[in-house]
């Protein structure tokens, strides 16, 4: 693969990131899969030639080690995913708030850790991606789930001024509002009520492939019977 870019994606495992993978690959990028527990990617490592790396996304200092592994590939960085996403429910008089805290760190700060090391790779060749996967909760607040609002609503942000601050470098960036539960492998999916984790990839594909004359820095994905 010597030549081909490197892909990395934060927060891997079934589901949406393994056809983000799988389609990557076929696009002869050189992956690399970070997760908590990489251990359940090594068949999915496997299939598509990818690195697998453990790490915390919300610890600063495990990010920036994947960041060196990352380099050790010797390829330039492509494009950056971030994926993790942590909830915590309940009234808010009840919450936990060191596991509230916990949830944050993962799904905001995580993402600002990720965009702070992979734009230290790209914005000096002026090329690169970095995308982020937000849901619903980040543009409406539900009664029972602060917590991830809060995470969401941060994770939007983050996105809407880096792409502000970036994207007349080179670097386009993206939010992906995934509004909907996502299909399983192993769960009937015939009324199509679950968005497709293969169609999912494919609009994030869409957006790598955009000319810059013309690039999206949001887009709302949701199965054709889901509500606005």
């Amino acid at each position: 693969m010597t030549g081909s870019p490197a892909a990395l994606i934060v927060g891997a495992g079934q589901g949406l990131s393994a056809a983000l993978a799988r389609r990557l690959a076929a696009r002869d990028y050189r992956l690399i899969l970070a997760a908590r527990d990489p251990s359940d990617l090594a068949d999915l490592a496997a299939e598509t030639g990818a690195t697998t790396i453990a790490c915390d996304a919300g610890d600063r200092t495990d990010t920036a080690r994947l960041f060196a592994e990352v380099d050790a590939v010797g390829l330039p960085l492509e494009l950056a995913i971030y994926n993790p996403s942590a909830r915590v429910r309940g009234p808010i008089e009840t919450l936990d708030a060191e596991a509230a805290e916990k949830a944050m760190m993962v799904t905001s700060y995580g993402a600002f850790l990720m965009a702070h090391f992979a734009a230290q790779r790209m914005v000096p060749r002026g090329k690169g991606n970095i995308f982020f996967t937000g849901a619903s909760a980040g543009v409406k607040g539900f009664a029972n789930s602060t917590v991830f609002a809060m995470g969401k609503f941060g994770l939007r942000g983050l996105a809407q001024a880096l792409a502000r601050e970036l994207q007349p470098k080179g670097i386009h960036v993206a939010h992906f509002v995934i509004d909907g539960g996502i299909a399983k492998a192993d769960t009937p999916n015939e009324d199509e009520s679950r968005l497709d984790p293969g169609a999912i990839a494919d609009s994030y594909l869409a957006l790598l492939d955009q000319p810059r004359s013309a690039w999206t820095w949001e887009i709302e994905l949701r199965p054709w019977t889901e509500p606005f």
